[in-house]
């Protein structure tokens, strides 16, 4: 007879409170459920503020993504006001918008992620003691270099916007920072010596030699082919994980949305890969058959969220934040509500944005083994390799180019905009109504909304829900599984959930 029991796993080294219960049947996951279980939020906060309070109000959203934050808060005043920007304000916004992917993105990797490679369950694998001294929490050798290296690239944030995090250099029309020659001169500087620890620890052969990976054929020759691969951090990632059998849990949905991000200037030599004018492209994947993305057929489905949802699903240009606790007769468990494409649930984050530009190695490996833990935390290791050589060449053509930085725009009292981009963590968009000059209604949809939503009506589970469902689970006290899968879609539940307006 089949045993079934109930375990709650709150999860630390998230960002926020994410508490994943799951049901067990003889040690395999039957059924999850994902609850962001902190009340807050801002969209309610901002409504009756003034329209541009949002540039200062919303990168307080997360101390980790609030560049993230005032780009989409920035884009959706640009849409309002009908404004077009100039090149280098473009330029800027992108360098600092990527500068904060890459800092998130190695933090997550070797101090969130990793860190479970040390846990106990992995005492009798071979990779345990070389991952005690790589990633043990606060001293591990990577562990200390990361926190050296990414404090250094974020002074690219302070010098192009004056300070990290938290900034509010992004207005309607560009930017109010007018780098001189030295700032950017400076920022160049600490691109290109982060470059250099990249290559060397994460890498193990240059940026160039990486670009030539385009599958998983290429991949295991690439981990043979030089002993300075092996032992660097992506070549003991990838010694790790398939000693540890990443590639056997976390498939999730199948479904992937990008949003698009990082518009090209009218005049640059870099290139991108769609039609749409944007570094990375904007699409929604099932089961690797790409399709437009009309940002029409969002909807946030509340039906299992603490909300009221007697007016069903909404696009966010509708939607409404009421907050309704109701006990668990009703079936509402999380305060996170549950984004939906086309009535579909989707992943975002990094893996979604190489499937959806196309790349032909996460591809391939998904075409092999499907999605999983080891392919997700692979996009997220390697993005960086995408993306430094165009903030350099986006940094150099700064200093070269002698335009403006803003573009003045009319007075207007009435519209709406939208301002969607691809945050560290994926898919971000800010929704905003204005009347009277004033804020009548703001909504925001974060990655970890997407990633680590409730079900919806139709029951549908969210991506890490689906994701958990039929792994199993040696020990039951120690579910490093379920600690894998989550952490692979890097949850940030501080953006994720909302709060009320106390104002009667």
């Amino acid at each position: 007879m089949k045993q079934k029991k109930i375990h709650f796993y709150p999860l630390n080294r998230v960002e926020g409170d994410l508490e994943i219960r799951v049901e067990v049947e003889n040690n395999r996951v039957s059924e999850s459920w994902s609850a962001g279980i902190m009340y807050r939020g801002f969209e309610n906060l901002l409504i009756g503020r003034a329209a541009l309070d949002g540039l200062v109000l919303t990168p307080r959203v997360c101390g980790i993504c609030s560049t993230s934050h005032l780009k989409a808060a920035a884009k959706a005043l640009d849409m309002f006001f009908n404004v077009k920007l100039p090149d280098n304000a473009i330029r800027i916004r992108n360098i600092t918008l990527m500068t904060e992917k890459i800092q998130n993105d190695f933090r997550h990797a070797f101090m969130l992620f990793m860190v479970d490679f040390t846990n106990p369950a992995y005492q009798k694998h071979s990779f345990f003691d070389e991952a005690v001294r790589r990633y043990k929490p606060l001293t591990g050798e990577t562990t200390v270099a990361t926190v050296r290296e990414t404090k250094k690239i974020l002074e690219i944030i302070a010098i192009l916007g004056g300070q990290w995090p938290h900034s509010s250099f992004m207005v309607p029309g560009g930017v109010v920072c007018v780098p001189s020659a030295n700032d950017l001169a400076h920022c160049l500087f600490l691109m290109r010596n982060f470059r250099i620890w990249f290559e060397s620890r994460v890498l193990g052969c240059s940026i160039e030699r990486w670009m030539e990976v385009k599958s998983e054929a290429d991949l295991d020759a690439w981990l043979d082919e030089a002993e300075s691969h092996a032992q660097s951090d992506l070549g003991s990632y990838l010694r790790f994980a398939n000693e540890a059998g990443l590639k056997k849990i976390g498939k999730g949905c199948g479904n992937f949305i990008s949003f698009g991000s990082l518009d090209l200037p009218e005049n640059t030599d870099v290139k991108c890969v769609g039609k749409d004018r944007q570094f990375l492209p904007c699409g929604v994947s099932q089961n690797l058959k790409l399709k437009p993305f009309d940002q029409q057929k969002i909807t946030e489905d509340v039906s299992h969220a603490w909300f009221d949802d007697s007016k069903g699903a909404k696009h966010p240009f509708d939607g409404e934040t009421i907050p309704y606790a109701s006990g668990k007769e009703s079936g509402k468990y999380s305060w996170a509500k549950a984004p939906r494409y086309d009535q579909m649930p989707a992943e975002t984050g990094p893996l979604a944005e190489m499937v959806v530009g196309s790349n032909p190695l996460f591809v391939d490996l998904i075409k092999n083994d499907g999605p999983n833990v080891f392919v997700r935390q692979l996009a997220r290791l390697v993005r960086s390799a995408y993306l430094i050589p165009v903030m350099e060449q986006w940094l150099e053509e700064t200093a070269r180019c002698q335009e403006e930085f803003y573009q003045d725009h009319r007075k207007k009292e009435r519209g709406k905009g939208y301002g969607l981009l691809e945050a560290p963590r994926g898919a971000l968009g800010h929704w905003v109504k204005i009347e009277d000059a004033k804020i009548q209604k703001y909504q925001i949809i974060t990655p970890t909304a997407w990633n680590a939503s409730p079900r919806d009506a139709s029951g549908a589970r969210g991506p890490c829900e689906e994701a958990i469902v039929g792994t199993e689970i040696k020990n039951l006290d120690n579910p490093i599984e379920i600690d894998h899968i989550i952490r692979s879609f890097d949850p940030c539940l501080v953006c994720t959930v909302h709060t009320i307006n106390l104002k009667k």
